[in-house]
């Protein structure tokens, strides 16, 4: 396994899939929190089609996806607005538009389909200089603006409507956050897959929620599981010759069921030795 490091296309591969693992539970944490996880499925339809655009014109696949995932996260919030009462509706029809765009697209030219499989399922060997520096970019930007609004987003994840009255500036945090969810997609298209990525936002999560007894260890423990599941993913790809994107989902499933398993056990042998000592 230390042998394949030598490979630089591995190491572009690792450098991306650990910054990876850092951001995308770090901002799935609190998009789950927020039962708005449906919104990566939504601005990942989107990034397909900002793809497809880039493919078609000769323009940076990754940087025409951030500029319709981008756009597609403001309009997502400004129709939220429009539908207080039915907020889930925003999420749906901007996934509407991004699908059917991006099916259009592709259409216009047949010829992009082996391009778009890359970003479609997540590939290692395709990982260039270029995707590993703008990943390391905007991950920083994104590292950068949680720090700096760690309690704000905490605040507004748990009571919006008292952060209002508190003097938080919901507005603008709830603008600035959605579209780092749509930087997160866009950064981690290129390892898992516009199809699965909104699946290592919400996996790792779901699985540290099983075990963390704070919201900080829930952070923590889902950063843990992204990674390993990032790093035992890209390995396994290589070695059976299989898309990236989808064997690092799987582990993370597989992390999910061996955790609900363990925690099943233990609270079934704690309660027999409460029974036997009563």
């Amino acid at each position: 396994m230390i042998d394949l490091l030598r490979y630089s296309f591995m190491q572009r591969a690792l450098a991306a899939g650990m910054i990876i693992g850092i951001i995308c539970p770090l901002i799935g944490i609190f998009v789950v929190l927020r039962r708005m996880s449906l919104i990566g499925d939504s601005l990942s339809h989107v990034a397909l089609s900002g793809v497809a655009a880039g493919l078609l014109v000769g323009f940076y696949p990754l940087g025409t996806a951030l500029l319709f995932s981008a756009s597609a996260a403001l309009a997502i919030e400004k129709l939220r607005k429009s539908y207080e009462d039915f907020a889930e509706l925003a999420i749906a029809i901007i996934l509407s538009l991004g699908i059917s765009v991006a099916v259009v697209l592709i259409s216009f030219a047949k010829s992009l389909n082996v391009d778009l499989m890359s970003y479609l399922f997540g590939s290692i060997i395709t990982v260039s200089k270029t995707d590993v520096h703008m990943i390391m970019g905007l991950g920083l930007i994104i590292v950068v603006f949680v720090k700096l609004f760690y309690k704000e987003l905490f605040f507004i994840t748990f009571d919006e409507e008292a952060a209002k009255i508190a003097g938080v500036p919901v507005g603008i945090v709830n603008l600035l956050f959605i579209v780092l969810v749509a930087m997160t997609i866009t950064v981690s298209m290129r390892i898992v897959g516009i199809l699965l990525v909104s699946s290592m936002m919400v996996m790792p999560v779901a699985t540290s929620l099983q075990i963390a007894r704070s919201f900080k260890q829930a952070t923590f423990f889902s950063i843990i599981f992204a990674e390993i599941s990032v790093v035992f993913g890209i390995f396994i790809s290589y070695y059976l010759e299989i898309a990236s994107g989808g064997t690092i989902v799987l582990f993370s499933v597989l992390m999910l069921i061996l955790t609900i398993m363990l925690k099943n056990l233990i609270l079934k042998i704690k309660l027999k030795k409460a029974l036997s000592n009563s």
